[in-house]
Formats: structure tokens, C-alpha cells, sequence
């Protein structure tokens, strides 16, 4: 069946979200977006900096990037990345992305939980080619999602899944994965010592 020349497809692709507080301190934040060329939705807990910057400032970036060590950074932590001001919103561009689009929210929905937060396209750039993601990075990925959800699984569940991450990444993965892998291993280690 053939697309009618008006119609968008959009998917759920993996970003790092930029959004700027009220006095102007960026915040970094792993997200699955709702991609397309005119419109992105955005899911954040409400109880998130994502959501409350969103609110206060009504626009965000959203950063594609193949560097992996990000996102598990910004996973697990608050870290401020280098960046560059975006061109027509109030917030910042990753400067390690690929490309962007810079958002303005058009409307806000969802749960008492999680928000849905419909984004009009305003801006967006290019700095190079998104190659896509090798299984490595895919793993750490998946490992960083798992970061977040250990309160949902038992000790032995995570760490048979880190333990797969951790064989595709020594078989494929580079410097960057290792390195985002580490950081995540060590998070877990200290989950589990405190767990016991």
C-alpha cells in the first residue's frame, strides 16, 4: 500500500532530551520520543526535571546521538554535557549529536504519573550522519534501561542480564562502550551491596 502524500510516520526513537530550568541550568535526560518531521511527543514522569523544565519553559531539544556513554551517564546522574545554544528555542544542542530538533509543547496530556506532552518542530540541525546503533550499543542501552527498573527485578535477573551485556560488548563494543558498561556495572555493584 502506497503512503498518501500527506501522511508522516513517526517512530519511537531513543534521544537525549535537553530542556533549560527557570534560571537557565541545562538538564540532559535519556528519552524515547515520538519522531516526526512536524511533531514529537514526549513521554516524562511527571515527577522528572524533563516535565517540570517542559512546564516552566515550554521547549526542549531533542538530540540524536550515537555516543552511548550519554545516555548511560544521564541515565543514572544529572550531568551538565557540552552543548551549544539552540537556534529557536530557549534551551541547549548536545554537541555531540548527530542532528536535532528543537520543540515548542502544543499541548499536555496523559496520566497522573506520566505525561504526554505533544511538540510542535520549530528548529532542527544536522552535524553528521546517524550510522545507527551496533549490537554493543544496543546492549548498553538496554543495560542503562535496566539501571533504572532494578527495583522491578530480583539480584540474580539483573546481573544474568548484565552479564549478557557485558559478553556483546567485550565482543564488538569500543572504548565508549567499555566505558559506559563500567560505568553501569558499577551502579549495579552498589545496588547490590546495598541490597543485601
Amino acid at each position: 500500500m502506497l503512503l498518501k502524500e500527506c501522511e508522516v510516520i513517526q517512530e519511537r526513537i531513543e534521544v537525549v532530551f535537553s530542556t533549560l530550568d527557570e534560571d537557565g541550568r541545562p538538564n540532559f535526560a535519556p528519552m524515547g520520543v515520538t519522531w516526526g518531521e512536524k511533531e514529537l511527543i514526549v513521554r516524562p514522569f511527571r515527577n522528572t526535571d524533563t516535565y517540570s523544565n517542559l512546564m516552566a519553559t515550554s521547549c526542549g531539544v531533542a538530540n540524536v546521538t550515537d555516543n552511548v556513554l550519554l545516555f548511560a551517564q544521564s541515565t543514572l546522574s544529572d550531568p551538565i554535557f557540552p552543548h551549544f545554544d539552540a537556534r529557536q528555542v530557549r534551551s541547549v544542542v548536545l554537541k555531540d549529536v548527530c542532528y536535532w530538533h528543537e520543540v515548542i509543547v502544543t499541548e499536555v496530556s496523559g496520566g497522573d504519573m506520566q505525561a504526554e506532552i505533544r511538540c510542535r518542530v520549530v528548529g532542527q540541525g544536522w552535524q553528521r550522519d546517524f550510522l545507527g546503533f551496533n549490537r554493543a550499543k544496543n546492549a548498553v542501552i538496554e543495560a542503562a534501561i535496566l539501571a533504572t527498573r532494578l527495583h522491578l527485578h530480583d539480584q540474580a535477573e539483573v546481573q544474568a542480564a548484565y552479564r549478557r551485556y557485558q559478553e556483546i560488548v567485550d565482543k564488538i563494543g569500543g572504548d565508549q562502550e567499555r566505558e559506559a558498561m563500567r560505568y553501569l556495572r558499577d551502579y549495579v555493584g552498589r545496588w547490590t551491596i546495598g541490597a543485601h
